[in-house]
């Protein structure tokens, strides 16, 4: 129902005394089935005669916008393009460079040629598409992206949901022992306190809420700054684990606060309850 074609060249990126292999991405500016987006999923528009390149790319090379860059042609006859850098993405593999595949074109001094093209096909109809490539001599190979996207989730989306799955369990218990913990230990340290206001004259709800408003206040402190941590934690870790071929983003939903929020204030809640029934059972004579 559609179609884009695209070329890909293989050069070497050259920028003074800074090389880089790469491929010259050459695709239709202003399509809708191959477009270069970034982290935040704004597309980058691929326009005039120079190239877009990921923001790693251009940080191992050193350039920056309105450089030039050499690229030494690896395929067919021997040629050095020098082309201006565009624009700079943010992207989550590769390193990549784009352009304008008719402008990729003129640079090299070619008709309008191209390598690949990206197919818009009816619902249904991919394996008779897939099959009728295969018996084209001229098609090196073909892929589907829904399939692509659907090994993905099978394999690698659930093991990554198993695992979160088994370390929220681990950190919601950790969250319970914690604040259970810190009650228990806060009423033994002051269970000789507690029981001289009951003799004084202090209701139990009133030495209760002592105890206990404490430990609200402490959750109430510690929710915020926790959450604080636990985001620095994670993109210090995300940090750690970038390379030049993979950067991920760090994406952190509300929800997942909330969750987090609520798991904390169950277990206060819990413990207050139990700690409530040990401050009514106090053996003030003792």
């Amino acid at each position: 129902t559609a179609v884009e074609s695209s070329r890909y060249m293989p050069v070497t990126l050259v920028h003074g005394h800074r090389r880089e292999r790469s491929v010259l991405r050459g695709q239709a500016p202003g399509g809708g089935l191959q477009r270069v987006m970034d982290l935040a999923g704004h597309e980058v528009r691929l326009a005039g005669d120079g190239v877009v390149l990921t923001d790693r790319l251009a940080d191992k090379l050193g350039l920056r916008v309105g450089d030039f860059v050499q690229a030494e042609v690896l395929e067919g006859d021997a040629r050095t393009l020098s082309l201006r850098v565009d624009a700079t993405v943010s992207e989550m593999m590769g390193l990549n460079a784009y352009m304008d595949r008719r402008a990729l074109n003129r640079a090299l001094g070619e008709d309008d040629l191209a390598t690949g093209y990206g197919l818009s096909v009816e619902r249904g109809r991919e394996p008779e598409l897939l099959a009728a490539t295969s018996a084209l001599p001229r098609v090196a190979g073909a892929f589907s992206k829904a399939t692509l996207l659907r090994n993905m989730n099978e394999i690698s989306a659930r093991n990554v949901r198993i695992m979160s799955t088994v370390l929220t369990m681990f950190a919601a218990v950790i969250a319970v022992g914690v604040v259970y913990n810190n009650v228990r230990i806060a009423l033994a340290e002051r269970t000789w306190e507690l029981a001289s206001l009951r003799v004084l004259g202090f209701t139990r709800g009133e030495v209760s809420a002592l105890l206990l408003g404490e430990m609200a206040i402490s959750i109430a402190i510690a929710l915020p700054l926790g959450m604080l941590l636990g985001w620095g934690l994670v993109n210090g870790v995300v940090g750690l684990l970038k390379s030049d071929q993979f950067h991920f983003p760090v994406v952190i939903l509300p929800r997942t606060y909330a969750w987090a929020a609520i798991a904390v204030v169950a277990a206060g809640v819990g413990s207050a309850l139990v700690v409530r029934r040990r401050i009514d059972r106090l053996d003030m004579v003792a």
